[in-house]
């Protein structure tokens, strides 16, 4: 846990933030696999790790906006408990630790939402996302689990917003430290990325590196030459030589803070002339937009310089023709980066996306577009100093998407449809790294992971 003096301060500006009424934030229970004492990985509920920092199941945390007070509701653990757990600490030490003067059982947190309730006072929570959370919650309040949904506050999805936008000192450490560990994930990945292994090899051993260092994985592991499938979570392919593999993995620290990085390299540990055209592009779309990104700027702004550097780079390739400017304006390019720049990146790997994507990446008046590929910008809106976003650029020919296109002759001005049908069996690209807006403009952050031609190449053989 952070000093609980983080954790007090964050509870402090969000009741300045919200209005009157009491605060709500259920942590996550444990999850059966297939029976009741047989569960998965605990992970717990992000914005509750952000306010009370307790990375344990079972319990709640309030936050009283009127009476300015914080109290952790749970129950201490039984005897039986400790027999096969071991030693755990009381509920009254762990409020202690999360800078709360206050706690309660179980029991009397329904006791105090009731007297709430009745009082008039104001309920705020956030969008629940589990079953039992919601079954939960139905229980406390005494109403239909349909009915949950109607406590859902917008000014407190705002302010939160707000506050785990920008990241302090603390977090930055451990997004940091998450991504010391990608770096070993992906340079292990790159060094076993020969013909005879299969992907599966792959990302069994990087997933491995993430929990020996104390954490998991932020999400699935993405790894696949298939690399034109966006998400490929199936691994099931025994590697090709003249194929790329694409491998999106992060790591998640103890605290649950994540990185989310991308390398794409060629099985074999050499790229053909072709790969090495498109991935020179790519890379040239990720380092100059990195250069670009800085506070003040709208996240759009930068995603469409990043779509025009890959217009002209495929334009210089015969792939796509015509004026650049009219390319990107008209989401030409959008049939090889169907995708948007990035995203917030912090203890989710699309950060509090689950609050509501537009609350996250937009705001009332930078709007998100409806444009296919554009519409897929999960972060348009202005940057400041402190956002923690992704920059992931990519290039990937879809078969279906390309054949759909050609069928229904859409913008065939920008597009050589003749020439994009000889990359059919080319896969994708996509590189990515972790950016923090710094006062003057950005930096990457982590020990540099090898992603120029000659780095790749070079670690490959190492």
């Amino acid at each position: 846990m952070f000093p609980k003096e983080v954790y007090w301060q964050r509870r402090k500006l969000l009741r300045d933030m919200v209005g009157e009424g009491v605060i709500l934030f259920p942590g996550n229970e444990e999850s059966s696999m297939n029976y009741k004492d047989n569960t998965y990985r605990f992970r717990q509920d992000s914005n509750f790790l952000y306010f009370f920092g307790i990375d344990k199941p079972g319990l709640y945390g309030s936050c009283d906006v009127d009476e300015g007070e914080d109290i952790l509701y749970g129950d201490d653990f039984t005897m039986s408990d400790i027999i096969w757990m071991g030693e755990q600490p009381r509920v009254k030490d762990l409020a202690g630790k999360a800078g709360a003067k206050n706690s309660a059982t179980s029991e009397a947190l329904a006791a105090d939402l009731k007297r709430a309730l009745q009082a008039g006072r104001q309920l705020h929570i956030m969008p629940p996302y589990r079953g039992d959370q919601i079954i939960a919650l139905s229980g406390l309040l005494g109403i239909a689990c349909e009915k949950v949904s109607s406590y859902i506050s917008e000014e407190l999805i705002r302010a939160v917003v707000k506050l785990r936008s920008v990241k302090d000192v603390h977090e930055i450490g451990e997004i940091e430290k998450a991504v010391e560990v990608a770096g070993i994930m992906h340079t292990t990945a790159m060094k076993m990325g020969f013909p005879g292994n299969y992907e599966s090899e792959l990302a069994g051993a990087i997933e491995g590196i993430a929990l020996s260092h104390g954490g998991g994985v932020p999400f699935p592991v993405i790894l696949s030459m298939n690399g034109q499938i966006l998400h490929n979570h199936d691994h099931g392919n025994e590697l090709e030589e003249g194929r790329m593999v694409v491998c999106d993995a992060g790591a998640e620290t103890a605290m649950c803070y994540g990185s989310d990085i991308t390398r794409t390299f060629p099985v074999g540990g050499k790229f053909s002339n072709r790969q090495k055209e498109i991935y020179n592009i790519v890379l040239k779309a990720h380092t100059e937009t990195i250069r670009e990104t800085s506070p003040g700027k709208t996240y759009r702004e930068v995603h469409l310089m990043a779509a025009k550097i890959i217009a002209e780079g495929l334009i210089g390739l015969g792939i796509m023709k015509g004026d650049v400017d009219e390319a990107v304006a008209a989401g030409a390019h959008a049939l090889f980066f169907p995708h948007g720049l990035g995203h917030m990146l912090g203890l989710d790997t699309h950060d509090m996306e689950g609050l509501g994507e537009d609350f996250v990446g937009y705001t009332d008046t930078i709007v998100r577009s409806e444009q296919f590929g554009l519409a897929y910008l999960r972060m348009g809106k202005e940057l400041e100093k402190g956002f923690v976003i992704t920059n992931e650029p990519g290039i990937y020919f879809i078969p279906d998407l390309i054949k759909q296109w050609k069928a229904d002759r859409k913008l065939e001005q920008f597009i050589d449809y003749a020439k994009a049908e000889s990359y059919l069996d080319f896969g994708g690209i996509r590189i990515e790294d972790d950016i923090l807006i710094t006062a003057s403009g950005s930096r990457i952050l982590g020990t540099p992971i090898p992603k120029t031609v000659e780095e790749v190449e070079e670690t490959m053989h190492s």
